[in-house]
């Protein structure tokens, strides 16, 4: 019988979304390793008790990939001692500004006009695909950084789900984490307990109607139809995961070596 590794991943109460990406399958038969890289909303509310939880990780780089409206709309990190906090923007600070602020702030009217029909999920598939085709020196960054000294890591962003998920599958492609185990996880932002609270600034019991949050539901939702959308993107600019990798984030063998040598059992 095979020794289960125990869990390194503590129940944090003021961090949505967090976990251990550890013990997930390769196609090779290696696992990758607990304690070396997670991935969690944003740390700017984290209590007492649950930033110590976290120092108690020995990170060594907290990569957070909110940008500047984000990171005002919340608040910076909370300071982890002796830990890196590195910040690769992962969307354009004003990019949808005037949107985000309609599904704050609109009225019913208002939000089907941005997501009815169809257009929430439709900005969520073009969102990740633009993250994918757009931002391959963040994600070269990244996994070069993690290759060289940055673990044990954390990935971020806001909720957790989008901008975290995908630099989290990104990485799980260059260790060859089998693809189903990568959706698997990504997925695992929808269980209860990890999902982003939707916040409206209108306590009405209208403003979260059922026909308002099923509206929102597109942009809170880690859905399968997204994730399959950056995978998609890879195939149609780049022909595959390997070129992907080797072009369009300039991942060399010995690169790809030295990641599988500090993330994989």
């Amino acid at each position: 019988m095979t020794q289960q590794v125990p869990s390194t991943e503590p129940e944090l109460t003021s961090v949505r979304n967090f976990r251990d990406v550890g013990g997930l399958p390769t196609v090779d038969g290696r696992r990758v390793a607990r304690g070396r890289l997670f991935r969690s909303g944003h740390l700017a509310h984290a209590s007492d008790e649950d930033a110590a939880a976290l120092a108690s990780l020995g990170l060594h780089t907290v990569f957070d990939f909110r940008n500047a409206a984000d990171q005002k709309l919340e608040g910076p990190d909370v300071a982890l001692p002796g830990v890196r906090n590195v910040n690769l923007p992962l969307s354009d600070p004003a990019d949808g500004a005037e949107f985000w602020r309609m599904v704050r702030d609109g009225d019913l009217d208002q939000l089907r006009s941005i997501l009815a029909d169809g257009k929430g999920a439709a900005r969520m598939t073009g969102s990740y695909r633009t993250i994918i085709t757009g931002r391959t020196a963040e994600h070269s960054r990244v996994l070069h950084a993690l290759a060289e000294d940055s673990v044990p890591a954390l990935m971020h962003c806001a909720a957790g789900k989008d901008r975290a998920g995908l630099s989290i599958a990104v990485t799980l492609l260059a260790l060859g984490v089998d693809r189903e185990a990568i959706m698997a996880d990504y997925l695992k932002s929808n269980e209860k307990h990890r999902r982003y609270k939707v916040h409206r600034s209108s306590t009405a019991a209208s403003a979260y109607s059922p026909e308002v949050m099923e509206l929102l539901s597109p942009l809170f939702d880690a859905r399968a139809e997204y994730l399959r959308a950056a995978f998609d993107a890879i195939e149609e600019r780049w022909g595959g995961v390997e070129a992907y990798l080797e072009r369009g984030l300039g991942l060399t063998p010995e690169v790809r070596e030295r990641l599988r040598e500090r993330l994989l059992d």
